[in-house]
Parts: C-alpha cells; structure tokens; sequence
C-alpha cells in the first residue's frame, strides 16, 4: 500500500458520507486488498450495494483497482493511501460544510462501533495486549493556538512511532494492527462564536 496520506477536498469528502464506505476503506486498509464479494460477505451487505460503495469511493480517487489480483472476472480493490487526515476549517461555502458534517458523522458511527467493539472483546485479549489498552480522557483548558499545537505534536508523535516500528525487525510476530483515536475538540456548550 501507498504509504501517503490524502486529505481530502471537500467534493472528495462526498464520497465518504455514508458509514459503509468509510468501513470498507477502513478494511481495505487493515486487512488489505479484496473483491467486492469478500467484503459484502464481512459487511453482511449484498455485492451489488457494495460494489457501488467501491465505485463511489473509486471515482474519488480513495481506493483502486489491485492490478497484481483477480483473474478477470474478480477485481479486486485496496486502498490507495494509508491514512485520511481533515481539515475541519475548510469549506468556503454551506454545501461544502454540510458535506464535512456528514463525513464527521460517518466517522464517529464508524469509531464509536469500533470503540464498542474493542470494549466487548477486552475480557478475552492476552494480558500484554490488555495492559495497552486505555480508554481515558483529559479535559484541558486551551487557547486556540495552544490546542492547534498540541493536535499538530499528537500527529507528528504518531508519524514518528510509525516510522520506528517500520524499521524494527524483532517482535514482528507479536506486532497486531493497534488503533489510536485522536479525538480534539472544544467542551460542547463551553465556546460560543
């Protein structure tokens, strides 16, 4: 897979508005490349709704077609960059915004069923992979700038963790995919414009 990131403009964004697709990119990363099929059968979805997602996410440059896959009759997809990043501040007109609204509300569906899910599944995890597990939050008193900084060291930090582990040859075995979720925001109801 690519190793870029895209951040997407908001005709881009339009593509992931809808919780499914932001779910298959989110497998094609994982899991890696697939047909249409295999990820209806994971999504419990038929394949012609599924095969439409991958075209709409397709169409906006988010996944592609595998070309070392399939056999003519099968096309396989995988995603073409590894991350998405959003820039919240975009979006000079009320389409463009309303369209970001929508991409966010996709993601936090998509977030908080994988949230849920790590909850559910924290009983039966080995003890080393429990002790890395937290689900904690800090509530900060922040200017603006200052929490502009902290979301920017956050995302460098993460970069700089990536790269390590990339160069690391021990342990890989043990190595499992392992979310962080980055969430930033002003306290609801606390800043008024």
């Amino acid at each position: 897979m690519n190793l870029t990131s895209i951040t997407p403009t908001p005709e881009q964004l339009k593509a992931l508005t809808h919780p499914v697709r932001v779910r298959i990119l989110g497998m094609l990363r994982i899991d890696g490349p697939a047909t249409a099929t295999t990820l209806a059968t994971r999504l419990g979805l038929n394949t012609g709704a599924t095969s439409y997602h991958l075209r709409q996410l397709a169409q906006r440059g988010f996944v592609v077609d595998d070309a070392e896959r399939g056999n003519g009759r099968e096309r396989w997809w995988r995603a073409a960059h590894r991350y998405t990043t959003t820039d919240t501040g975009s979006g000079d007109t009320v389409e463009e915004r309303d369209t970001m609204d929508a991409y966010l509300q996709s993601v936090v569906v998509v977030m908080t069923d994988l949230l849920q899910r790590s909850v559910e599944e924290l009983a039966v995890l080995p003890e080393e992979w429990r002790e890395t597990t937290t689900y904690s939050d800090w509530v900060l008193r922040l200017t603006p700038a200052r929490a502009r900084r902290l979301v920017e060291h956050l995302v460098t930090e993460m970069g700089g963790v990536e790269e390590e582990a990339e160069g690391e040859d021990e342990g890989e075995d043990a190595a499992a995919p392992y979310v962080v979720q980055i969430s930033a925001f002003p306290y609801p109801g606390k800043v008024w414009s």
